[in-house]
């Protein structure tokens, strides 16, 4: 399934913001021939553990849980179906990513009208107010999946993004490009959105090629340059920290407050108050980034300040944890943290995301390995 076309013609209609970029030609490299299918089992499995680590006190900002919970290093009983029990239970993050790649499975590769229809099917768990204004749009006002997409600068496409590479791992093209953009106007339809989705499935995927930790900059230079060209000269103003003065795009924006903070020095929890770390994209990408930039080399430290030193706790680490799985594979995630994981992704079962994971090794490594 290639996408491609699809993406030129809704450029051309102006149904998707986003700007041209030779990113959205370039053939990513071919994974190493020492890549293995672990590094998707921690990247997957780092979305639904850092979603879970945070579900259970997401929102309050970093002072307040502290107080309230201490350092938090494992799940925490939940109010839900698993009343009292410290198990791993996660939220929207959970849900749609696993609902992706459910679909993506269904179709062989990324159908936008039938993942659209999934993300409808089914309670969503915390859902935000962008996603719900999206599921009115699709659902009950019948708008096409390409008109139904709220122009937002919320975390919730960014948070599910991270499948998107599921079928390229045997045959890297282009349209993987293609479909990062189209699965993130789905819900959320705005130029820095778009370019923040394209950009961090470009990272996930150099990550995968790799066998060591990149330096802390690299985090921040490879996101903003492949962000630049695709959001364009957009003008937005951050809503909280202390740059209100700021007007600019999100790669800019980013790039400034990044490398300022990398170059003092600060503390994650430091840092992100600076700027804020909430789940508008001008908290969460630099709060992501800079994350990564300072601890990715310890998975489970990066998964923990996530969890601890940001509000939106539950999206960051969950994002955070794609990244962090896709680096060092599932091998550096804690075995506590799988074990106690539930993997429920609807209201009855559980352990569907550990049978994805399966599923989709069939589907999309062993399946296609060369005869």
């Amino acid at each position: 399934m290639d996408n491609t076309q699809l993406l030129k013609e809704l450029m051309v209609n102006k149904k998707i913001r986003i700007q041209q970029s030779p990113v959205l030609h370039q053939t990513p490299t071919p994974l190493p021939a020492s890549f293995g299918y672990e590094k998707i089992e921690g990247m997957l499995l780092g979305i639904a553990i850092g979603d879970a680590l945070g579900a259970t006190s997401e929102g309050l900002n970093p002072f307040e849980r502290s107080k309230l919970f201490g350092e938090i290093r494992d799940f925490r009983p939940d109010w839900r179906p698993e009343r009292n029990r410290a198990v791993g239970v996660g939220t929207d993050d959970t849900q749609m990513s696993f609902w992706t790649v459910e679909q993506l499975i269904d179709d062989g590769g990324l159908d936008p009208h039938n993942l659209a229809g999934k993300f409808c099917q089914h309670h969503i768990w915390g859902i935000g107010g962008t996603v719900k204004q999206f599921t009115r749009n699709f659902k009950d006002e019948h708008l096409p999946w390409y008109e139904a997409g709220p122009e937002s600068l919320g975390n919730g496409a960014l948070m599910r993004i991270a499948p998107v590479v599921l079928p390229y791992l045997r045959n890297p093209r282009s349209s993987m490009y293609a479909d990062a953009a189209i699965a993130s106007m789905i819900t959320h339809n705005d130029f820095a959105n778009n370019a923040s989705n394209v950009a961090f499935v470009h990272i996930l995927w150099e990550l995968l090629g790799m066998n060591h930790t990149p330096e802390p900059e690299w985090w921040i230079d490879t996101f903003c340059s492949t962000a630049k060209d695709l959001e364009g000269k957009t003008k937005y103003r951050p809503r909280v920290g202390a740059f209100a003065d700021y007007e600019g795009p999100l790669w800019n924006f980013t790039l400034k407050v990044c490398k300022d903070a990398l170059r003092r020095k600060l503390p994650v929890r430091e840092a992100c108050d600076t700027w804020g770390s909430g789940a508008n994209l001008f908290e969460t990408v630099p709060s992501v980034l800079y994350i990564l930039a300072t601890h990715a080399g310890d998975p489970e430290e990066a998964i923990v300040r996530a969890v601890n030193d940001t509000k939106d706790n539950d999206s960051i680490a969950a994002i955070v944890g794609a990244a962090v799985g896709a680096l060092h594979g599932l091998g550096r995630i804690p075995e506590r943290w799988v074990k106690n994981l539930v993997g429920r992704i609807r209201e009855r079962g559980g352990s569907q995301v550990f049978r994805l994971i399966l599923h989709s090794k069939q589907i999309f490594w062993l399946s296609n390995q060369p005869r």
